[in-house]
């Protein structure tokens, strides 16, 4: 599978603005079969004020921000994975979308364990898909998440050839680097990093998306806002 990382800068409010960006990453190349955004990328994540509430932002399932990345899938032909505040009834969830090549919707996963800020996000009680993307049996985990994959989704993990982990990582010493290869090789599972970028607000934890191969050695770090790599299915006895 050809995979892409895309790290979008920090931003609140600009959602058009960001997926021209996204619209002119996919156009600049290489050709991805999958494409991974970070975690409230589009809406933003915590506003320059430091303010974490995005419910402002929410929209139903099939709302605009996702007939959006709908249409840029169909455009550049990719199987594009994006965030959305998604509004259901009384509840907000932390959500990420994920459209086929021809614009249809190949899964919805809602976080599992929204941050201690995102006091705005009903937990996601759904569990971890896993799904058949481009030849890899492929995951999701989004940012918080990650601390509690290895005993909830032991299976999932053991399963997929690619965990996908869009964050916006606020860490001052940042755990990725050890967090990330220590959890591919235990389950032998690439993982793709899509994290949100410097920007405004400025942050520590903004860069770094990387995607680590199965034996947790980093076969792509993010320059000019993408990371691109090309990743195998793992043998399986």
């Amino acid at each position: 599978m050809r995979l892409a990382v895309l790290e979008l800068p920090a931003t609140w409010g600009l959602r058009d603005r960001q997926l021209a960006r996204v619209d002119a990453l996919l156009a600049r190349g290489p050709e991805a079969e999958l494409v991974l955004l970070p975690e409230a990328s589009l809406t933003g994540y915590v506003s320059p004020d430091g303010d974490f509430d995005v419910s402002a932002f929410g929209e139903p399932a099939g709302g605009e921000t996702e007939q959006a990345l709908s249409a840029l899938a169909r455009k550049h032909r990719v199987h594009l994975v994006g965030p959305a505040i998604e509004r259901a009834g009384d509840c907000l969830y932390n959500a990420m979308v994920a459209f086929a090549p021809d614009g249809g919707e190949v899964f919805r996963y809602r976080k599992r364990h929204p941050w201690y800020p995102e006091v705005w996000a009903a937990p996601g009680q759904g569990l971890h898909p896993v799904v058949d993307i481009a030849g890899l049996r492929v995951t999701i985990g989004t940012c918080f998440d990650i601390h509690f994959m290895k005993s909830e989704a032991a299976a999932e993990l053991a399963e997929a050839d690619l965990l996908l982990f869009p964050s916006a990582w606020v860490e001052q010493s940042d755990s990725r680097p050890s967090m990330l290869p220590s959890l591919a090789q235990t389950f032998t599972t690439a993982i793709a990093n899509a994290n949100w970028g410097a920007g405004s607000p400025r942050v520590a934890g903004q860069g770094g998306s990387r995607i680590y191969g199965g034996d947790g050695v980093v076969v792509a770090e993010a320059r000019a806002g993408r990371a691109d790599a090309v990743i195998q299915p793992r043998s399986r006895a």
